[in-house]
Order: structure tokens, then C-alpha cells, then sequence
């Protein structure tokens, strides 16, 4: 598993540095974690703005579908890479570029003239996020301990999953207010005085940290990963709008050899003491791999619901942005208040609870669906708040206790690699769960009609549920 010569710690063994790392106050937490709100929010703040997008861009399906999927395969492809160069450069250093590049793109997004200047302005918006939400986690592995890191982890979790629930009901609610005659450009202008302040309070606040032993970015690896990615992203996020294409079927055919090939890549540089961009002998890890295996369909699962909850509730039910942003509400405070009991239920059941939160979530899905079955075309806010606040209950049971898990034995050396392939893995996850429960959706409405083209996705979605289910039983039982 370890090297000779100049090769980097294994993994397994925390590196050793001559001092403590600086402290992150809570000033600085409270920074860090609107800096890994923004990007998460923005991944879904556009579902209920894309009507009024179309509408003012002349803009058609498959470019709307653009503007989601453009954000999120830059984001996805660069999020490993984001997460060495803070190892290498600096954490605080890359936190605040990707900051000022977050903001200046998201003023990019909302000025954009026409669709096209848009979707470029979206990826470049991704990249950034891609530069910013590494560091996030790896500043926090590297700057608490203890109980304060368990504290600081399960804070971002809640962040995290309560970003994914807001940024859709912001989104409907910016909307709706046309503040100042902007309409839809204010789900990305609001990001500009968001930015401003973060900038100030991490200029004062974030601590400066890096890697003991920094590692050089790994050329070939990087490239094979972000092939990897867009072979299988790219055709699956299009092509059901560009009606299949023949370029997507040879994408989707060159997906794994490009993976193998990354794979290989990563395996050679490792067993010959160089740094690949993700070490192979991470995986090593059980907490990390088997984490990662359960964050797929979790994340797979919460994106395509939704997609699909907002685009039934908006041109099924015909509600407005702010009725359809709102339908999950209790959702999102649920989430919220379940998930900051999570430390204490982990220190007293250890991860018995994300099984018990699985069951939880399957529970509330279920009733969303039979809900949606008996009601429609009756579907509102209210018809939906047991499903969606028992749903909250049980993700927020799973998803920020799954991020501590993954990084509990990832050493502070490689903090911002671990943090990278993490949140790649769960970003990846979350635009497959668009590309593939969002399409099986629309797919099935023409045929089917949307309240049973819904139903079928939700039982479905419930399956995955059921998958995490199933694999949260393989987790170690106590976490550190």
C-alpha cells in the first residue's frame, strides 16, 4: 500500500507536521459553509426558472437543458483537480479565487443577452464552484478534532442537504418577486451580494492551510478523469432533448475504456512512487469506499426527484414558482432540524442510524407517491407535507452523517484529494439522477400522463431508496 523514496504518506497514517494546524473560529465555519451553499444552491435554483427562461431566451428544450447540464459537468470534471491545487497552493487561497470567480460568473448569468451566452456563462460558473467547494471540507478536516470536527462535519452536512432544497424554492420565490424587473436573471444576480460578504468575512476569518507534502497536479490523470466524466454526463444530460444522436452512443461506448484507462493511469503512478491525481490506495479506506457506494444512488435519487417534483407541480398542476418552490418547504426544515441531531444519535446508535433514516426516507417517498395517485390534479403544498417532511427526516439521517463517514480516516495531508473525489462522486450522482429520473420522467408523460409518468418514477426513485437501504448495512459501525 505505501511507497519509498519521495512518495507522499500513506494514506493510513496522518502526516506529521512540526505545528498544530490554526483553528477554524466560528466566524470562519459559519464563511466556509456559505461557500458550500452557494454552488449547491445554484445546481437547482434554475429547476423552477427554466419556463420563464425559455420563454425570454427563445430558448428550446435542449438548450435549457444546457444551462443545467453545462453547470454541472464543469463542476463534476473539476472538482478533483479544484481539490489538489488548494492542497498545493492553499486552501484559503483557492476558496476565495473561486469566490471571486463564482461571483463574477453568476454577474455573467445574469446579464447574458441570449441562451448560448448563458449556458457558456453557466459553465464557467460550474468551474468556479468546482475551485471553491474542495476547500470547504478539506480546510475543515484539516483545522478541527474531535468532537468540534464532528460538530463542524454534521453542520455542513445540513448545509449541504438544505442548499439542494432551498436553491429550488429561492428559485421560485426570486421568480415570482421580479425584483426590479430582473425575473429570472435574479436566481443568479442574488449571488453577487452574497459573494461580497463572504469575501470580507473570509479575508478575516479562514485560516491559510495546505498539504505538508504537496503533490503536483497529475496531467494525464486529470485529463482522463474529466474524458471519463463527459463520455458518460455529457450524452446521458442531452440526449434524450437532442433525440439520441449518434454522437451520444459513441460517447457512451467510449466511457469505459476512458475508465479503465484512468484507472491504469492512477494505478501506475501510484505503484511507482508518483502522485496520481486520485491514489488508488485511497480506496483502501473502508469507510471511504463503501460511503462513496451508498452516496450514488442517495444522490441519484434527490436530484431526480427534484427535477421531476418541479416540472410535474409547474406544468401538471399548473402551480406558479412560488407554489411549486414551496410544495417542499417541509422538506427542507425538517432536513434542517433533523440533521443538527445528528452527531449525538451517531455517538449513541453509531451509523445504525442512516439504516434507520433509509427506512425513514423509503417511508415518506412511498406516501408522496401513493399522495400523488389519489389526489391529482389536486397535488399542493398541503397534500404534500407529510410525504416530503418524512422524507427530509430520513435524508437528513443519511446524507451529512455519509459525508463524515467517508472522510473519517482520510489523513489532513490529503484533506483536499479526498474532499475532491467525495464531492465529485456525489455531484456526478446528482446530474445522473437529472439525466436519467428526469428523462425517464418526460420520457414516460407523453404515453403515460403526468400523474402516472410521475407515480413510476417516484416507485422507481424508492428503489434506489431501498439500494441505500440495503448498503447502509455494510458501513462501519463506529465512526471517529
Amino acid at each position: 500500500m505505501t511507497g519509498t523514496g519521495t512518495r507522499s504518506p500513506s494514506v493510513s497514517t496522518p502526516a506529521r507536521t512540526a505545528t498544530a494546524p490554526p483553528a477554524l473560529g466560528s466566524l470562519g465555519l459559519f464563511t466556509v459553509l456559505i461557500g458550500a451553499a452557494l454552488p449547491l444552491i445554484d445546481f437547482f435554483i434554475v429547476n423552477v426558472a427554466l419556463p420563464t427562461i425559455g420563454h425570454d431566451l427563445a430558448a428550446g428544450e435542449a438548450l435549457l437543458e444546457l444551462v443545467v447540464a453545462g453547470y454541472g459537468l464543469a463542476y463534476a470534471v473539476l472538482l478533483v483537480l479544484g481539490g489538489r491545487l488548494g492542497d498545493l497552493f492553499g486552501r484559503r487561497r483557492l476558496f476565495l479565487g473561486g469566490l471571486v470567480a463564482f461571483g463574477l460568473t453568476s454577474l455573467a448569468c445574469g446579464l447574458a443577452p441570449d441562451a448560448w451566452s448563458l449556458v457558456a456563462a453557466r459553465v464557467a460558473q460550474g468551474a468556479a464552484s468546482a475551485a471553491m467547494l474542495p476547500q470547504v471540507l478539506a480546510t475543515i478536516q484539516s483545522t478541527t478534532t474531535g468532537p468540534r470536527r464532528a460538530k463542524a462535519m454534521g453542520l455542513y452536512g445540513a448545509t449541504a442537504g438544505l442548499s439542494m432544497v432551498a436553491g429550488q424554492i429561492l428559485g421560485g420565490v426570486l421568480v415570482a418577486a421580479d425584483v426590479f424587473g430582473t425575473g429570472w436573471r435574479s436566481v443568479f444576480l442574488v449571488n453577487v451580494p452574497v459573494v461580497i460578504v463572504g469575501l470580507v468575512l473570509a479575508s478575516r476569518a479562514v485560516p491559510e492551510t495546505r498539504s505538508p507534502h504537496p503533490e503536483p497536479v497529475d496531467g494525464p490523470g486529470t485529463a482522463l478523469l474529466a474524458a471519463s466524466l463527459l463520455t458518460l454526463l455529457a450524452p446521458l444530460t442531452e440526449g434524450r432533448a437532442a433525440g439520441w444522436p449518434l454522437w451520444t452512443w459513441l460517447s457512451l461506448a467510449l466511457f469505459p475504456f476512458l475508465t479503465y484507462a484512468f484507472y491504469q493511469v492512477e494505478r501506475r503512478a501510484d505503484r511507482h512512487g508518483r502522485t496520481p491525481l486520485v491514489p488508488p490506495s485511497l480506496f483502501e479506506l473502508t469507510s471511504l469506499r463503501r460511503g462513496l457506494v451508498m452516496i450514488v444512488p442517495f444522490s441519484i435519487g434527490f436530484s431526480g426527484f427534484m427535477f421531476v417534483i418541479a416540472v410535474a407541480l409547474q406544468q401538471g398542476e399548473r402551480l406558479g414558482p412560488v407554489p411549486a418552490g414551496l410544495a417542499l418547504a417541509p422538506m427542507a426544515v425538517v432536513f434542517f432540524a433533523v440533521s443538527l441531531a445528528g452527531p449525538r444519535l451517531i455517538a449513541r446508535f453509531g451509523t445504525r442510524i442512516v439504516t434507520a433514516g433509509g427506512v425513514i426516507q423509503g417511508v415518506g417517498v412511498a406516501l408522496i407517491a401513493l399522495t400523488a395517485w389519489r389526489t391529482w390534479p389536486d397535488l399542493g403544498v398541503v397534500e404534500l407535507m407529510p410525504g416530503a417532511a418524512l422524507a427530509g427526516a430520513g435524508q437528513a439521517l443519511q446524507l451529512p452523517i455519509l459525508f463524515r463517514i467517508i472522510l473519517s480516516e482520510v489523513p489532513a495531508a490529503r484533506a483536499g484529494v479526498g474532499s475532491g473525489v467525495m464531492i465529485t462522486t456525489q455531484q456526478s450522482a446528482l446530474a445522473l439522477g437529472v439525466a436519467t429520473l428526469g428523462s425517464l420522467f418526460l420520457t414516460l408523460v407523453p404515453g403515460m400522463g403526468m400523474r402516472d409518468a410521475l407515480v413510476t418514477t417516484l416507485l422507481v426513485q424508492l428503489a434506489a431508496v431501498a439500494l441505500t437501504t440495503a448498503l447502509s448495512t455494510r458501513l462501519p459501525r463506529v465512526v471517529g
